[in-house]
């Protein structure tokens, strides 16, 4: 999907696009905070809401590497995370009495911190870069559209676990890189740094954005479908939940005004049992778009596509039942693709349209609309009916004899060849449907093609039955 995101690079180590002016940025809590810091705004904020505070000797101490502890407490008290009950993630260096437990503790328990591989969390380490990156993203549960990546340290090349987040941190301007073409993820961040950070994080994250859970939903598992009807309205962003911690979601951002559907199961569809069915509505309140979603069994109407021979102008559709009960004798069609003319179906089963042409002939189709329960539309499939099918090989072919290799294809079709000719003609029995195998005794071999023979397809829908014919060949490398 093709975003727009504003690109904004600078000297700063991490500079974000929100203004600098407001009553926050104007008061100095701390005498080593003045309002002409990028970061004054943002860490006076924060300080008013008691979200962080300042040294004793009344400074605060922006150039001071921030540590993984005190990440986990802020940004825990931004979130409002529940600390009081919270399950011990052992961690071997964060025990019971450490000042920052029960913050790291509700952090790790949301998933959204880890430790490190052999076993330690690392209060006392300063925060590098990236990994801010990634804990933003998952505590403040941005959408996560990563976009293009401009840095040669990050990603494939630069091998960064955490390169994914930074880039959605980045297009979101919650951050810019150390160069142009440089994030720098080991690089530690400093207080004043971490603050405006954190308060662009706050910022960026969409209002507008609808979150599900697969836990809402009872489920461990979460697959969804594009949206069927009116493309673009919305995005849908798959999000893989961490096994042993959060299960799946799907953030859902609305882009248009409009309406259109959403499916969500648990899983992939075609062996889905457990699925939800949604209407979505996006509508624009207080200059903001805003979705909501209701749940529904329905299914919309469907286009029935029938191939029309050449030349033939088609006059008049007439729809009736299988068993023959007449629907309507003016079905309301249109043209579409090449050669095939399109209407709806609004009910499942199965059907007989009859489509009278101008030079006074008609032709039958079967058609048969089948529910699928994991969509909104029906599954459809037409068939025109013939009885016959006629194949010529030509006459520039010596073929030899002809062998029919399936058995019991008495009972599907009479296939006869006219004397001393390449020309097959294969006649409907109607006893059931198949495929049957015709074989040359001397395949059709050239340049760039070989033919073993050909192939005689009987299918039905109903009481219509179709035959066809083609080769059975492939082309050859050259």
């Amino acid at each position: 999907m093709k975003k727009r995101f504003i690109t904004i690079f600078g000297a700063l180590l991490l500079a974000c696009s929100l203004p600098l002016s407001g009553n926050a940025a104007s008061k100095q809590l701390f005498e080593d905070v003045p309002p002409t810091k990028h970061f004054a705004e943002a860490v006076n904020d924060l300080a008013e809401r008691n979200i962080i505070g300042g040294y004793p000797d009344g400074t605060f101490k922006p150039g001071n590497s921030i540590t993984r502890g005190q990440a986990a407490a802020i940004i825990a008290k931004m979130i409002k995370l529940d600390t009081k009950n919270v399950k011990n993630p052992e961690f071997k260096d964060v025990s019971t009495v450490n000042g920052y437990y029960k913050a790291i503790a509700a952090m790790a328990q949301e998933g959204i911190i880890g430790g490190y591989p052999d076993g330690r969390y690392g209060p006392n380490d300063p925060i590098k870069r990236g990994q801010m990156a990634s804990i933003l993203v998952k505590a403040f549960d941005l959408p996560r559209q990563s976009g293009e990546n401009p840095f040669k340290d990050i990603g494939w090349n630069g091998n960064s676990s955490h390169y994914k987040n930074i880039l959605i941190i980045y297009h979101l301007g919650i951050t810019t890189g150390t160069a142009s073409n440089t994030f720098s993820p080991n690089l530690s961040i400093t207080r004043g740094q971490a603050a405006k950070m954190m308060k662009a994080t706050e910022e960026a994250k969409p209002t507008n954005m609808v979150t599900l859970g697969a836990d809402d939903f009872g489920w461990n598992r979460f697959f969804t479908t594009e949206t069927e009807v009116n493309p673009g309205l919305f995005d849908i962003i798959y999000v893989e939940g961490k096994k042993g911690y959060r299960d799946d979601k799907i953030q859902l951002i609305p882009k248009k005004e409009g309406s259109g559907t959403f499916i969500v199961s648990d899983k992939h569809f075609f062996e889905a049992e457990n699925y939800k069915k949604y209407y979505v509505h996006v509508k624009k309140e207080n200059g903001e778009l805003k979705l909501t979603m209701k749940e529904t069994n329905d299914f919309l109407p469907t286009a029935v596509k029938l191939e029309i021979p050449e030349k033939q102008d088609v006059q008049i559709i007439s729809l009736s039942t299988m068993d023959g009960k007449k629907l309507t004798d003016d079905v309301t069609f249109k043209s579409c693709d090449y050669v095939n003319i399109c209407f709806d179906i609004d009910k499942p089963g199965q059907y007989i349209a009859t489509v009278h042409f101008a030079d006074g002939k008609e032709t039958r189709y079967g058609i048969e609309a089948k529910l699928k329960k994991t969509h909104f539309y029906y599954e459809v499939n037409s068939l025109r009916e013939e009885l016959s099918a006629r194949y010529e090989q030509g006459t520039a072919y010596d073929i030899g004899k002809h062998n029919i290799v399936t058995k019991g294809y008495e009972q599907i079709v009479e296939i006869k060849r006219d004397t001393s000719t390449n020309l097959f003609t294969a006649h409907l029995i109607g006893k059931k449907e198949g495929m049957i195998v015709v074989e040359y005794e001397k395949p059709i071999r050239t340049e760039f093609y070989h033919q073993s023979g050909f192939q005689v397809d009987v299918k039905r829908i109903g009481s219509i039955w179709n035959v066809s014919i083609w080769s059975d060949g492939y082309i050859t490398d050259m």
